[in-house]
């Protein structure tokens, strides 16, 4: 029984070993410079956008005010598809332009929340919290009991027999008297 709670204690102790939390305050440090990264592209998208926005309404414009052309300029159908064109153009840049600024906000909504999420991680201390829920009788009855093995007590608040759910489903009580090797019944009892 001591070299199934050594066992057990070995199996913790790697679990712990497992659990870094540079891990994953390296992972945050990753997420916001991709994510300041991802911005200062989409602001420069935006920027350049809306300098073409500028450019097509001042084209707009002066294309709405020659609307007496002189006859060097092309004619009224011609220039009226340039301006439809050139209105497309516009529309379309508004839109792209929306769609960046969208996206720069949801961005900046998920950046708020792995800066808190990493605010927290920050304060919180594994090595306290485990200490504070760490009981050593309370987590060896727990390991017991996942593996299958339920304690029971009579009146005398002593450990009377052990109950094996065997991988079948059943349940089997087993006496613990201090002359009956019950150790090889125990884990038959368990593995049928």
């Amino acid at each position: 029984m001591s070299i199934e709670i050594s066992e057990t204690i070995k199996v913790i102790m790697e679990m712990a070993a497992m659990m870094d939390p540079e891990d994953d305050y390296n992972t945050i440090v990753e997420a916001e410079e991709k994510i300041k990264a991802s911005r200062a592209q989409k602001e420069k998208e935006l920027e350049e956008a809306h300098a073409n926005l500028r450019a097509l309404s001042k084209n707009l414009e002066v294309a709405k005010q020659s609307a007496k052309r002189p006859k060097s300029v092309p004619s009224a159908e011609v220039h009226a598809a340039t301006v439809n064109e050139l209105d497309d153009s516009k529309l379309s840049l508004a839109k792209s332009i929306s769609d960046a600024e969208n996206l720069l906000a949801s961005q900046e909504a998920e950046l708020a929340a792995l800066k808190e999420e990493y605010q927290s991680l920050e304060h919180y201390d594994p090595a306290t919290e485990h200490e504070k829920d760490l009981d050593g009788t309370a987590l060896r009855l727990k390991i017991y009991r996942g593996m299958g093995f339920d304690i029971a007590m009579n009146d005398k608040n002593q450990i009377s027999n052990v109950l094996v759910r065997s991988q079948s489903g059943d349940v089997h009580p087993v006496s613990l008297e201090p002359q009956t090797e019950y150790t090889h019944q125990l884990w038959n009892l368990a593995a049928s």
